[in-house]
C-alpha cells in the first residue's frame, strides 16, 4: 500500500500519553531554567564539544550553551508536529487497515518516548558543559557516550522490535 493510500487514523490520546506528554514538557522546563540560571554563573568560555571519553575538544563562548537548548526545543516541537501523522512514517511491516491502528499507536508512542530520549540527551550534554565549564566534578566521565547512546538506541530498538511483533 503506498503511503498515499494508507488509512488516517486519529490516535486515541491514553492517560499514559498524556503522563508522558507531561514529563516531556517537565523535562523542557527544567531544561530551560537550568540554561538559564547557570548561564551568568558561566566563564567566557565553554565546553562545546566532547570526545568519546567525555573529555571537552572544542570550546566556544558561553552563548553556545543556547544553542543546545534551542536545538533540544526544535526537535522537540518537530516531533510534537510529527507525531499527528503516523500514516507518513516508515514501518518494517507493510501497513493495511488490520494492522494500522496497532502500527500507528506504537509508531506514536515510539515518538512520545523519543522527544523525552532526546531532550534529555542534550539536557545531559548541557550540564555536563556546565560543570565542566565551572570546574565542578565530572558526573559522567567516560560512561556520558554509554548513556547517550543507550537514551536514543535503547527505545528505537524497544519499538522497533514490537512493532515487527505486532504486524
Amino acid at each position: 500500500m503506498e503511503v498515499s493510500e494508507r488509512p488516517k487514523i486519529k490516535i486515541p490520546f491514553t492517560l499514559l500519553d498524556k503522563i508522558i506528554e507531561l514529563v516531556g514538557l517537565l523535562i523542557l522546563i527544567a531544561f530551560w531554567f537550568y540554561t538559564i540560571t547557570n548561564f551568568n554563573q558561566l566563564p567566557e568560555i565553554i565546553p562545546t564539544h566532547f570526545g568519546a571519553e567525555g573529555k571537552p575538544d572544542g570550546f566556544g563562548e558561553k552563548w553556545m550553551i543556547f544553542l543546545e537548548t534551542s536545538i533540544g526545543t526544535v526537535l522537540y516541537i518537530g516531533l510534537s508536529i510529527l507525531s499527528f501523522y503516523p500514516n507518513k512514517f516508515n514501518y518494517l511491516v507493510e501497513i493495511t487497515e488490520a494492522n494500522a491502528e496497532k502500527q500507528y499507536t506504537l509508531a506514536v508512542k515510539m515518538i512520545r518516548i523519543m522527544k523525552i530520549s532526546v531532550l534529555l540527551v542534550f539536557f545531559l550534554i548541557a550540564i555536563q558543559t556546565v560543570r565542566l565549564a565551572m570546574n565542578l566534578p565530572d558526573v559522567f566521565g567516560k560512561w556520558i557516550l554509554i548513556l547517550l547512546i543507550s537514551l536514543v538506541f535503547g527505545p528505537l530498538f524497544y519499538f522497533l522490535i514490537q512493532s515487527s511483533k505486532n504486524s
